[in-house]
């Protein structure tokens, strides 16, 4: 039993990371046979990672029709975004006047590694994960991470696809200093703002890809789609 549940926790994760880094773009069709295939198991715990992740909104499945990756559902963004902010910045309130020197030195070596990851997307994005949770770590509530790691599937798709109308991610790493200066400092309320901010520019990103890529957002009821290719970027 054990080695079943492992092996379609291990497949779930396999398709969410292909799902939330867009290699499976917004509104493909997902093939249980393909999938089973690549990632070498059978179809049964590809049709469970499927089912777990239509609870998560992610996947769309239609009986006798097929399963297809879910468009970016704009009110989901916004849902995780004010999970994400409410966390966030409700932790550095948390922070202690001396927060651990050994946790900002952390945090200092994490901004030099976005700095050399500025024109890989994937990289910084792996980066920005880590230095937010870093932040919560300063406050001690980094044990909540995960719940929010868990709930932003539509935002960090969303926020992939803001990255890539970027030629290079130096902005949010330059963000990402000024509130970690502000913390350090003790100017919380000023790193609160930062950090607010920080966080709701993936709106304005959202709405420039949706002007020019408005396919991969979903517009409501997603009905019964027609199977075809859906390619992220071109």
């Amino acid at each position: 039993m054990a080695s079943v549940r492992s092996s379609r926790e291990a497949v779930y994760a396999s398709i969410r990371s292909r799902v939330l880094t867009l290699e499976l773009a917004p509104g493909a069709p997902l093939s249980e046979n393909e999938l089973a295939a690549e990632l070498g198991v059978s179809r049964t715990p590809v049709r469970e990672g499927l089912i777990l992740l239509a609870r998560e909104g992610l996947v769309h499945v239609f009986p006798k029709v097929g399963s297809f990756v879910a468009r970016v559902e704009i009110d989901r963004v916004r849902d995780a975004q004010f999970l994400r902010e409410s966390v966030e910045l409700g932790s550095l309130r948390d922070v202690p006047t001396d927060p651990d020197p050994v946790l900002v030195a952390e945090l200092r070596d994490n901004l030099r590694r976005q700095e050399d990851a500025l024109t890989d997307l994937e990289e910084f994005f792996r980066l920005d994960e880590e230095f937010h949770l870093g932040l919560m770590r300063l406050a001690g509530h980094d044990r909540v991470w995960p719940t929010v790691v868990s709930a932003k599937g539509h935002l960090d798709r969303a926020r992939r696809l803001g990255l890539r109308e970027q030629t290079t991610a130096e902005p949010f790493r330059e963000q990402h200093a000024a509130i970690l200066d502000a913390v350090v400092a003790g100017r919380i309320d000023q790193a609160v703002d930062l950090l607010r901010d920080h966080l709701r520019a993936v709106f304005a990103d959202i709405e420039a890809v949706r002007r020019s890529r408005p396919e991969l957002f979903a517009t409501g009821d997603p009905g019964v789609p027609v199977r075809r290719t859906v390619a992220v970027w071109g």
